[in-house]
């Protein structure tokens, strides 16, 4: 994650970004406080098991990219994508 926050904040104004929560046991507040104590820039949101499953997300830090239309235009692991990656990705989802 050290090279996203270090990409992001470039992008911010064009690119929607949210770290989205896999355990429903964590309610928002600890969510909004595990961001801040992490500094994350985005906001953190909550799924559900059914979203989970739609988007196959088997495993924490699954990072998927959807562009404008819905279309998942990216999909990584954890420890997947440098700061480079993720400028061409943020650049792409800006221009379009």
């Amino acid at each position: 994650m050290r090279s996203l926050k270090k990409v992001y904040p470039e992008y911010a104004d064009d690119v929607d970004f949210y770290a989205i929560n896999v355990d429903p046991s964590d309610g928002l507040e600890e969510l909004a406080a595990f961001g801040e104590k992490e500094g994350y820039p985005w906001p953190i949101a909550q799924s559900d098991s059914d979203v989970l499953f739609k988007l196959h997300v088997t495993r924490q830090s699954t990072k998927i990219a959807f562009d404008s239309n819905g279309v998942i235009v990216y999909r990584a692991r954890m420890g997947d994508g440098d700061a480079e990656e993720w400028r061409d990705i943020f650049q792409d989802l800006s221009a379009g």
